[in-house]
């Protein structure tokens, strides 16, 4: 590793956690990590250098054939003062996938984890000082080599850059990787949505055996829906299946499985003074949801993922309806969407990732 730090003094002031600038999601720490690839010599030597811009040839592979793959997770600054990542194994793990679906070159990773441990503890002390809060880390893959033709890139550029987000209040369609050329199609409908007041996307796909609109993820994010069956009146927290290949294997969705299932499901759910649900990952409906919602099944909705994490949904504009989650007035008489089991399931991770319990799920970083 290569150390070419930018001077404390020099550097520019921390934005407070309460800086609207954070919202633009372009406020960007100090410094990015490097590390160039090439078929003949394979993986160089890991830089880290001032945060700026990339040099690319014209003809660069990533810029005709998107040939481009990327992942986001967050580290946390606990209040134990130490800093975690969350579950970054599967981060890891997820953008080896990513690479290989692009052809872009493996990596070992472990080796993976250690550089990016490396970055986050030159960054934290600064960036991160505050217990209880986190930066948004990105990491991303590109083909850079000179290419025209449809060929496997021969050289390519691994970096790592971090941005600070707005930070939680305090607590009271793609392919099954994470490839640029998933992103840019679903842009012009996000603006849509947008401009019918609406926050994000709800992705539908046609589907065989008489029924269609299945509902596969929001956004950027995997959907979940909380809902008595029609038959038993069961409780039931239902999110797409991922055998289709359409839904996106977020850690984050991973994790509220694990978590609803260990703690919600059966007796198990003892502990957690809720009622026990059953956990079903299977392909769903849009006329279901809208079904449940009429006959006064449906209980919550919310949504998953690194940079939403676990946000409830309040409204679905489908068709000409819209469809409303139960709603609970505050003392403030403001309307807010019932959050019975997201808000359970979101404080039993954030335990982990702010370090009030010890988890095999919270991967901590020296600094």
């Amino acid at each position: 590793m290569v150390y070419n730090l930018v001077p404390e003094k020099v550097q520019k002031p921390v934005p407070p956690v309460d800086d609207p600038v954070r919202s633009t999601q372009k406020a960007t720490t100090a410094h990015m990590l490097q590390v160039p690839w090439t078929a003949e010599k394979g993986w160089g030597t890991p830089l880290i250098q001032a945060y700026g811009k990339i040099a690319l040839h014209p003809t660069a592979s990533v810029l005709h054939y998107a040939t481009e793959a990327f992942e986001g997770m967050k580290v946390y600054r606990g209040y134990d003062g130490r800093i975690r990542l969350f579950r970054p194994n599967l981060n890891c793990a997820r953008l080896q996938a990513s690479n290989a679906r692009v052809a872009l070159p493996p990596f070992d990773p472990d080796a993976l984890l250690n550089l990016i441990c490396a970055f986050l503890a030159v960054e934290c002390k600064r960036w991160l000082p505050d217990p209880g809060t986190n930066l948004y880390v990105r990491r991303a893959m590109i083909g850079s080599g000179e290419a025209l033709g449809i060929t496997v890139p021969t050289e390519a550029l691994f970096f790592v850059f971090a941005a600070l987000f707005p930070q939680p209040a305090a607590r009271g369609r793609r392919l099954q990787c994470k490839v640029g050329a998933s992103y840019g199609p679903a842009l012009m409908a996000h603006g849509m949505a947008r401009e019918q007041g609406c926050s994000q996307t709800l992705w539908l796909l046609d589907a065989a055996q008489g029924q269609d609109q299945l509902v596969t993820e929001a956004g950027a994010s995997n959907f979940f829906v909380v809902w008595r069956d029609r038959a038993s009146r069961a409780l039931q927290l239902v999110t797409p299946s991922l055998d289709l290949g359409v839904v996106l294997p977020g850690v984050t969705r991973q994790s509220v499985l694990n978590s609803a299932r260990d703690r919600l499901q059966g007796s198990s759910s003892s502990s957690s003074r809720l009622e026990p649900l059953s956990v079903v990952e299977r392909p769903s409906f849009m006329d279901e949801i809208v079904l449940a919602q009429s006959e006064g099944r449906l209980v919550e909705c919310f949504v998953t993922g690194t940079a939403v994490f676990i946000t409830p949904v309040a409204e679905i504009k489908y068709r000409h309806d819209r469809v409303s989650m139960p709603m609970t007035v505050n003392a403030e008489g403001h309307e807010s969407p019932v959050l019975v089991y997201s808000s359970a399931i979101k404080g039993w991770i954030e335990d982990i990732v702010y370090g009030r319990v010890e988890h095999e799920w919270g991967y901590v970083i020296d600094e």
